[in-house]
């Protein structure tokens, strides 16, 4: 299988995957396209070995492609996110022109271990923004998360499914078939990771930094439910403070009368009570959140462009 990437795209790899250059690196340093090839073919032989590598077969099991900021597929990026949050390479399986409009994409997550009447009102919840014509964004992780992916499906619905892991090797293992169901339906799968992770510190890092991208990549991020932390898997919380950071959507499935007293509801009160910004997700304002638009995710608005080659 051949894999789609252009120049620029190559020259970033090179600099990310062989020189080990962090996101906030490549940011600084190659605001234009003609900036990243003069890095790159300050390596010429790494570069003509890379070159020969990616044209002879596929290096980068899974993945059809790659993108950089100087490709037209590149998601436009919200600039309220800094500079070391920005992704400079992004690999793909599917339909990368999901990203082409971010205010029509959704993020909705959750706990690994919901019950049956949580998964019930989530899908109710995910049928609904389907038939509003959302994309809906999640991680592929055990409960909310694929619950998410599969209402979407059911719906004959596009969704994403953002990785901590290569493409070649789906995490959790036992959603691998779920992410062959995403890409045969028109959906996407994304990541950052064309590599193991070097370690533990390092392989921990990327669930975190797997949940920014759901914030970074949505207009809206819907909290299905999760403990607090330090009470059960609060892992939420991270995609949940990265949309604060990047003036994000933030919404929580709660119903006070049901939940008030249900630890797995634990992080949605406390949103609730502490952000101010936070709002219940009922099932009459999703039609709202569909027409709702952040102006920073438009083509052509104040959002970082970088200039095509």
């Amino acid at each position: 299988m051949s894999l789609n990437f252009s120049n620029a795209a190559l020259y970033a790899y090179l600099v990310k995957g062989v020189l080990h250059m962090t996101n906030a690196q490549c940011w600084k340093r190659f605001p234009t396209p003609g900036d990243l090839e003069r890095e790159a073919r300050a390596h010429d032989g790494t570069l003509e070995a890379l070159t020969d590598l990616f044209t002879a077969g596929t290096p980068l099991p899974g993945a059809d492609g790659m993108i950089c900021p100087f490709d037209e597929a590149f998601p436009v990026l919200n600039p309220a996110a800094p500079m070391g949050e920005r992704p400079f390479l992004l690999f793909y399986r599917g339909n990368v022109s999901l990203l082409g409009d971010l205010n029509r994409n959704v993020a909705v997550i959750g706990a690994v271990d919901p019950d049956e009447a949580v998964r019930e009102r989530e899908r109710a919840i995910v049928g609904r923004l389907t038939e509003e014509g959302l994309t809906i964004v999640s991680g592929l992780a055990k409960g909310c998360d694929a619950a998410a992916h599969q209402m979407c499906l059911e719906k004959n619905g596009k969704t994403i499914a953002i990785l901590p892991s290569q493409l070649g090797k789906i995490y959790p293992a036992q959603n691998r078939p779920l992410a062959e169901q995403i890409a045969e339906a028109d959906g996407l799968l994304l990541t950052e990771y064309a590599k193991e992770a070097a370690g533990r510190n390092e392989s921990v890092k990327r669930f975190t930094d797997r949940d920014r991208l759901q914030a970074l990549f949505t207009k809206a991020v819907i909290l299905i439910a999760s403990h607090r932390r330090g009470e059960g898997d609060s892992g939420s919380r991270y995609a949940m403070e990265s949309a604060k950071k990047y003036r994000t959507g933030r919404y929580v499935m709660y119903n006070k009368e049901q939940d008030f007293d249900k630890p797995l509801f634990g992080l949605n009160q406390d949103l609730l009570r502490d952000e101010p910004g936070v709002r219940v997700l009922f099932p009459s304002k999703i039609r709202e959140l569909a027409e709702e638009q952040n102006p920073a995710l438009l083509p052509g608005g104040e959002q970082i462009r970088l200039e095509l080659s």
